[in-house]
């Protein structure tokens, strides 16, 4: 006799979500692209840091936002090796290949990230450590103190992706604490007029960003302000070894929080020409860096450029992220991006974490149960026995 399994229950895509992910990770893009101009453009530079004020804390957020923090299965430990761990070796490899056949040495080194793929061991990282951290009380509070604290150590650096995956874990944990406060459904309930008022608060805290930039742009170089936002070195190695060094850091945090908030507060919440792209933003967070690396690597936007290069960096950029989402694109490097390898897998998945599964001639033998006695029989003489 076979059980019916029960029928596969589809989730549905929240279109706030698609277009938070698929414009956070167009900007990605733009702020990659635009990098060769910012040593000799003040407005690429004010643009650059904009960008970077925010950006990266979006795309943390949101992924903390979708992640479980439930005590991890075999399925989601098979999710984080096909959507993370796999992808990493594979494109690390390329980039391998690449650099050796541009004339480099032979170094297939996993511990050091390739430019953009310190995203993808920093995330493995962040999934299997978050369900032991909510165990703890002020999950977000112990998260802002680890990476303040990681910025005092040099011995946390780029191996890795330390430096990054401790500095950046506030934004992982951030984000799971807007679902615990079950804001979608909050937020998607409001009225238009409510909708607006909070639209409006967002756009005056992005504009008065917008104009403190530029104003201030030479300051924040002697600042170095850009390597602050990155959370890829120690203070010491940036420049700072005073004890309040941190506080730089801490400020950074939390601008970076509210801007994600108002970030997602401008976020359309229905449907656009470009929300199925949200579900594309591995492919382009993968595979912009191929269409970008000539670019990087070539000089050609080296030195001082005509006006008309930053605004057309951002159009090429912006066309980039809307080619890689296209679905022929998603087709021909799935195998890539999302390698489901099943042949490496035991056929169970199910099968629970930490369980050790013996074939069935190496079980051990079970007792057979003991047979019930028989009641005996009752006599004439016999009094009733009480059933209880």
């Amino acid at each position: 006799m076979h059980t019916a399994r029960p029928a596969t229950t589809l989730r549905k895509r929240v279109p706030l979500w698609d277009n938070a992910r698929w414009i956070a990770i167009t900007l990605v893009v733009i702020g990659h692209g635009i990098l060769p101009l910012i040593g000799e453009d003040n407005a690429a530079y004010s643009v650059y840091l904009f960008i970077y004020s925010f950006h990266v804390a979006v795309f943390v957020t949101v992924a903390g936002y979708f992640a479980k923090s439930g005590p991890p299965t075999a399925r989601s430990i098979r999710q984080v090796l096909t959507d993370i761990v796999f992808p990493y070796v594979i494109f690390e490899t390329i980039w391998t290949v690449i650099r050796f056949a541009l004339g480099g040495d032979l170094n297939l080194d996993y511990s050091t990230a390739s430019w953009t793929l310190w995203f993808l061991i920093a995330l493995a990282a962040w999934r299997i450590a978050l369900p032991y951290l909510v165990l703890l009380r002020f999950p977000l509070t112990i998260a802002v103190i680890i990476s303040i604290a990681a910025g005092y150590t040099e011995a946390i650096d780029s191996t890795f992706a330390m430096s990054r995956t401790f500095g950046m874990f506030a934004f992982f944990v951030f984000g799971w604490k807007l679902r615990q406060m079950q804001i979608t459904g909050r937020w998607l309930a409001l009225p238009p007029a409510i909708v607006w008022r909070w639209r409006a608060g967002a756009i005056a805290v992005f504009a008065a960003l917008l104009v403190v930039m530029p104003i201030a742009i030479e300051t924040w170089r002697d600042l170095r302000l850009r390597r602050f936002m990155l959370y890829d070195e120690s203070y010491v190695a940036i420049g700072y070894d005073e004890p309040w060094s941190g506080a730089i850091r801490l400020v950074l945090l939390g601008l970076a929080m509210v801007l994600a908030v108002a970030f997602l507060i401008l976020m359309p919440r229905g449907r656009h020409w470009f929300t199925p792209f949200g579900a594309a933003t591995m492919y382009i967070y993968l595979l912009h860096s191929f269409v970008l690396f000539p670019l990087r690597e070539t000089g050609v936007l080296a030195g001082a450029q005509p006006f008309w290069v930053l605004p057309a960096m951002i159009v090429f950029c912006i066309g980039i992220s809307v080619v890689l989402s296209l679905k022929p694109v998603r087709r021909a490097f799935r195998p890539l991006v999302e390698p489901r390898a099943r042949w490496l897998f035991r056929p169970d998945p199910a099968t629970p974490t930490g369980t050790i599964v013996l074939p069935p001639e190496a079980l051990p033998p079970q007792p057979k149960p003991e047979p019930t006695p028989e009641p005996k029989p009752q006599g004439p003489g016999d009094r009733p026995r009480d059933p209880a």
